[in-house]
């Protein structure tokens, strides 16, 4: 473990779920990561109340306030992560595409959890429906690092499967999806604090723990 502590920022346009679980696991005061600021597209978003509860800074960021361009408003974001000093960028149902402003200016620092096993059902919010409609057996959730190009195409850092059961809906199929995420997020963001992520081209290999 190291002694550094990662300062977090979190992108959210949800209910905010994921970001809950990080928060769970860095109150453990051994966990080598803090959130130092929440940004969500979505004004109304019931994460920057989660957010705000723990007494971070919750930044509602819609494009419409930036003259509907997602380009001023992703800069305005940028500003924002850069005046909190973050060192690692979470997206944790974010609902929006990073330019690629963002991406370079966080190179393998920006972790994307999607809810299916990478590659398969890439992009969009529907990969649970998705995976249902086309029958698979086993779907799951990816941690990845973004990067520009091509969406949801980045290096996958960790995978969680999840069995799909005879009589799932989304509903049923979701609530699994999420548990594994909410346990695989954290662990990927420890990972990347304590310096065991190291990328080699399209590969992540996870280092081993280092010896004190």
């Amino acid at each position: 473990m190291t002694d550094r502590v990662t300062r977090v920022g979190v992108l959210v346009s949800g209910a905010g779920t994921n970001l809950d679980a990080l928060l769970q696991a860095a109150a453990d005061p051994g966990y080598p990561a803090r959130v130092v600021v929440v940004v969500s597209n979505r004004p109304n978003a019931p994460a920057l109340g989660i957010a705000r509860s723990h007494g971070i800074p919750a930044l509602a960021m819609p494009q419409s306030a930036f003259g509907g361009s997602s380009e001023i408003r992703d800069r305005a974001m940028l500003d924002a992560l850069h005046e909190h000093d973050v060192q690692l960028v979470v997206c944790a149902g974010y609902d929006r595409i990073l330019s690629g402003e963002v991406l370079r200016s966080f190179p393998d620092a920006i972790l994307n959890i999607h809810p299916s096993l990478l590659p398969a059902f890439a992009g969009g919010m529907t990969a649970v429906e998705d995976a249902l409609a086309y029958g698979v057996k086993v779907t799951g959730c990816t941690v990845q690092l973004l990067e520009p190009g091509e969406a949801d195409g980045g290096p996958i850092v960790l995978q969680a499967a999840v069995p799909v059961e005879p009589g799932d809906d989304a509903a049923t199929l979701r609530r699994r999806v999420h548990e594994e995420e909410w346990r695989i997020l954290p662990c990927a963001v420890e990972l990347w604090s304590t310096g065991r992520v190291r990328r080699e081209g399209r590969t992540v290999r996870i280092l081993e723990p280092a010896r004190r």
